[in-house]
């Protein structure tokens, strides 16, 4: 993208264009033909999947007039307890973030709120769910611009930590029993491919890190290897499947 193109973005666009440039983020913004206000649209335009939309939800922290930001998937809901929790050591509580503040903060309009590139140092959290895709998007300082990341990439550009803030939904739960299965048939499948041949990520539901075991209750991967998992390599990513079957046989007992 060269500079005529730049000064023909909107202005947030061009914001976030030259902090991704000056970063050496190998995606620059790209703009839809339609809006993409929430995460269900962007997720329509771009033919993704609904968690692979980096959604951000801003906070207002009352003690000091802060903007806090979660960075999450558009599948999730955040849990304001634990972004609290993680941001308020006082005790003291977030309050709502409207379109004024939000707009004044990070100045963009909510819609196009982009996770970099804010006009005031902004409080950002990275929740754990974004982890589970190899690719995601996020927006890019207009309803209509998004630019292409991976969850790592997002920490870089961000410098922001990886917690835990989505609203526990038990609907969302795979059973045990079919995560074992699907874990195994994944793992045969992988063990079976030739040399080459894609390896399909093991993630099959919402990443949740049980305390007793270190390992996500459905796809049975340690948090470390969700993590690294967008840049491994294909015998990095087959040792990992070997990891998952030998724990998918411990947990059927």
């Amino acid at each position: 993208m060269c500079g005529s193109e730049l000064h023909a973005l909107p202005d947030g666009v061009q914001r976030v264009a030259v902090f991704l440039q000056q970063s050496a983020h190998p995606h620059l913004p790209v703009m839809l033909d339609a809006a993409a206000r929430t995460a269900q649209q962007a997720a329509d335009a771009l033919g993704v999947a609904l968690g692979q939309i980096a959604k951000s939800i801003v906070f207002r922290r009352k003690v000091d007039d802060m903007a806090v930001m979660v960075v999450t998937s558009g599948d999730q809901r955040v849990d304001e307890r634990k972004v609290e929790a993680l941001v308020c050591p006082d005790g003291k509580r977030l309050g709502r973030a409207d379109a004024e503040f939000v707009k004044a903060k990070t100045g963009f309009s909510i819609g196009g709120v982009a996770p970099v590139a804010h006009a005031s140092p902004v409080v950002v959290l990275i929740d754990q769910s974004l982890l589970r895709f190899d690719e995601v998007w996020a927006a890019a300082g207009h309803p209509h611009a998004v630019f292409r990341l991976t969850a790592d990439e997002l920490v870089r550009l961000s410098g922001a930590p990886i917690v835990d803030t989505a609203v526990e939904l038990t609907l969302e739960r795979v059973p045990t029993k079919r995560s074992i299965q699907l874990m195994a048939m994944g793992a045969l499948a992988v063990q079976n491919s030739p040399s080459g041949a894609p390896i399909a990520s093991p993630c099959i539901s919402v990443c949740r890190i049980q305390a007793d075991t270190g390992l996500c209750e459905g796809c049975f991967r340690t948090l470390s290897e969700i993590s690294a998992w967008s840049q491994a390599d294909e015998a990095d990513k087959r040792h990992i499947w070997r990891f998952i079957a030998q724990r998918a046989d411990a947990a059927r007992g």
